[in-house]
């Protein structure tokens, strides 16, 4: 048996698929019908059978795998040499974007390695090394790495802190929501656009300020605490530095300890008020999230499975809708700790301080 480079199969691949053969070959020695062995190893009765007829005609040595038709065009260290140049970007070589296109993938072959391909060559080669067509995610220019680096290591000191005085470590984060839902997928019939009817009034309708709060041994808690926009121009639409205090005060006696806490760089976190209420708490320790660096904070995975799940494709009818159904979305969360375990470790954090 025979597949083609081009046919995107790694020799680990082809290694794979010629050990289901053999098994294949072990069951016609058995006498067995090809239905029961396309059961038994997940593949097609009619694979089955041209296995079949392949080893009837050559006996099992025809079912081996004979290599690639023709070895690749690009080795595996021509290929690292590709990989390193589609690292630096479409800008550095000239494109105005930053998309990574198969015609333009191609051009970058054609200009380092002067060998051409096909688009379905260049769409191949890359899914045989394990790449595929992704939607990326954004990401401030504003963002300093080396800021955020050091970030990561205030937090790691900040959870070897929690660790020592048996405190919760809490990161905060606020949200704003609107009569707008957000889009989720849904099915339609090809061709028929299905359409969301929505509020035309796209105000921000409620705010909301979450806490996540993790403890070693314990279950994870989620807090939450909404303020409503009356609507006045002359009114606060966000939260004071009071509203931030008296969550922290009912976190700290929901929790029954101390609390070492993580969030923004906010203006309204900074505050003098604030600073003056921090310092005056002894169970209270706070460390300030890098700027531009979202991605370290697991309240945005809170906000992001509110948005994909209870809010998205919904027509709320008024504020009270609205406000009740992310009500209802955050009691799930708060109900499956699960969950809010999932938002921590999709940060990349983990609250076991490591030792060198």
């Amino acid at each position: 048996m025979r597949y083609a480079q081009g046919g995107g199969l790694s020799d680990e691949r082809r290694q794979f698929r010629e050990g289901i053969r053999m098994n294949a070959a072990e069951g016609f020695a058995r006498g067995e019908p090809s239905s029961a062995i396309a059961k038994e190893l997940w593949v097609s009765v009619r694979s089955v059978q041209r296995w079949r007829w392949a080893s009837d005609k050559g006996g099992p040595r025809a079912l081996r795998s004979a290599g690639s038709a023709s070895p690749p065009r690009l080795s595996e260290a021509q290929f690292a040499q590709l990989e390193a140049e589609l690292a630096k970007g479409p800008v550095a070589h000239g494109w105005p974007d930053q998309r990574w296109t198969l015609s333009r993938i191609k051009t970058v072959i054609g200009r380092r390695f002067h060998k051409s391909y096909t688009l379905q060559g260049v769409r191949k080669l890359l899914i045989r090394h394990d790449f595929s067509c992704q939607i990326p995610t954004r990401r401030a220019v504003e963002r300093d790495e080396d800021q955020v680096r050091l970030g990561e290591g205030d937090l790691a000191t900040g959870g070897s802190t929690a660790a020592a005085l048996g405190a919760w470590i809490v990161f905060e984060d606020e949200a704003g929501f609107s009569m707008t839902p957000p889009i989720a997928r849904t099915w339609a019939r090809r061709g028929q656009t299905p359409v969301i009817r929505v509020r035309g009034r796209s105000r921000r309708c409620i705010s909301i300020a979450a806490l996540t709060c993790y403890k070693p041994g314990q279950r994870a808690r989620l807090i939450y605490r909404p303020r409503r926009d009356d609507g006045r121009r002359d009114g606060r639409k966000s939260f004071a530095w009071t509203d931030y205090r008296d969550l922290l005060i009912t976190a700290h006696q929901q929790l029954g300890g101390s609390i070492v806490l993580v969030w923004d760089n906010l203006n309204v976190h900074l505050a003098y008020g604030m600073r003056q209420f921090i310092d005056r708490q002894d169970w209270l320790t706070v460390y300030q999230l890098p700027s531009y660096a979202p991605a370290l904070n697991p309240v945005e995975g809170i906000w992001s499975l509110l948005r994909r799940g209870w809010l998205s494709n919904t027509a709320f009818t008024t504020p009270e809708h609205l406000i009740q159904t992310i009500r209802h979305g955050m009691r799930k969360i708060q109900y499956r700790p699960h969950l809010i375990d999932g938002c921590l470790a999709g940060t990349g954090l983990s609250l076991t301080p490591t030792t060198s």
